[in-house]
């Protein structure tokens, strides 16, 4: 198999690493916005040919061409792929957002060879350096094909991202749009938007940024985010996105007269029922905000007490992915965070601690 990238960022450089690693015969080849990607690519043993341009000779002969750059990077590229695409080439795309490059792809006349893609899995980080072998895993990884891609090549894709470990559902791309912007884009622009108006609103000594809680860090996190990947997700999803917006704004102001008026009751229910849907979520998929593996531990503060618990941990060989001290209790329940990978080992963790009789509280 030769697999072609536009791109070898978070999402396409995990995927060239989990393509290698299911065949390591397979042949990569890519193209990269600089150079420094492209070698530590190599270096990795991951990229076997560097490409120059997005219509490189090398392309020829591809089984699959992903393009991994930002929404509308993939779709001006199109003119120059398409010079250098087989016949029996996949053309694919890993875009949070699908109507744009559908639309450019019917006007070129490739919607016979191009099946959208998108895996609802990511991070905060950026870069082919943050990515790794296994990002896909129980992941939903959405497949939109064009209007005249014979069916057998959606079924040969949906068996490849199979072998990912990931979940593949076919979905029309003009519903992909709609409930991306409900469920990944408007999160984004929540996050964002909630840091800005904590900027704006702290003073001077920047208290509110001292004191920022555990709630807080957890749903801005993504605020950290490639600012250039969405600024292109939000102009070309734009109708979508603002469609949820505006339910979201309106939800907000309601809540805001509710709580002027001082009507509890009305407040209660808002809590209850949004408690209620999101415990009806199953989380055995990773979506695009990925879930948070977290454990808060109360701790006397006496010296090498952090060592004690890194060590029964290190012990029973248990990864931590981050610890720190808590300086906020009473949102925290505890004094010091631990992170894992992994949620296995998050609640391992816990057990363990617990059998030394330290108080421990999981994060859910």
């Amino acid at each position: 198999m030769k697999y072609g990238f536009i791109g070898l960022g978070l999402i396409g450089g995990s995927l060239a690493r989990n393509l290698k690693k299911l065949d390591p015969a397979c042949t990569i080849c890519a193209y990269t916005r600089t150079q420094k990607t492209s070698m530590e690519a190599r270096e990795a043993g991951v990229l076997d040919e560097i490409c120059t341009s997005p219509s490189d000779e090398l392309f020829r002969g591809c089984d699959y061409i992903f393009l991994c750059a930002p929404v509308i990077t993939n779709i001006r590229m199109l003119s120059e792929i398409r010079t250098v695409l087989g016949k029996k080439t996949i053309l694919t795309d890993v875009g949070s957002v699908k109507t744009g490059i559908h639309q450019e792809v019917e006007r070129l006349g490739l919607d016979n060879q191009f099946i959208g893609g998108h895996p609802m899995t990511g991070s905060e980080k950026t870069g082919f350096e943050s990515g790794n072998d296994h990002l896909f895993e129980n992941a939903y990884y959405i497949l939109t094909p064009g209007k005249r891609v014979p069916e057998e090549w959606t079924e040969r894709y949906y068996q490849l991202v199979q072998s990912l470990k990931a979940l593949p559902l076919v979905l029309d791309y003009r519903e992909h749009d709609y409930i991306t912007a409900a469920v990944s884009h408007l999160p984004h622009v929540i996050a964002s938007s909630l840091v800005n108006t904590v900027h704006t609103l702290d003073g001077r000594e920047e208290h509110m940024k001292m004191i920022a809680a555990g709630g807080f860090r957890d749903i801005t996190r993504i605020a950290s985010s490639s600012p250039e990947m969405w600024e292109q997700i939000c102009v070309d999803n734009s109708g979508n996105i603002a469609k949820v917006l505006d339910e979201f704004i309106r939800e907000m102001e309601e809540a805001r007269d509710h709580m002027v008026t001082g009507d509890g009751a009305y407040i209660n229910q808002m809590f209850a029922s949004s408690r209620d849907y999101r415990d009806s979520f199953s989380f055995s998929s990773s979506g695009p905000v990925k879930k948070i593996y977290r454990i808060y531990c109360d701790l006397i503060d006496e010296s090498g007490a952090i060592a004690t618990i890194a060590t029964i941990l290190a012990v029973h060989s248990i990864s931590i992915k981050n610890i720190g001290i808590v300086h906020n209790r009473e949102f925290e329940k505890g004094a010091l965070s631990i992170e894992f990978y992994e949620e296995d080992a998050c609640h391992q963790a816990a057990e363990l601690l617990r059998h030394h009789r330290y108080t421990v509280w999981v994060n859910e």
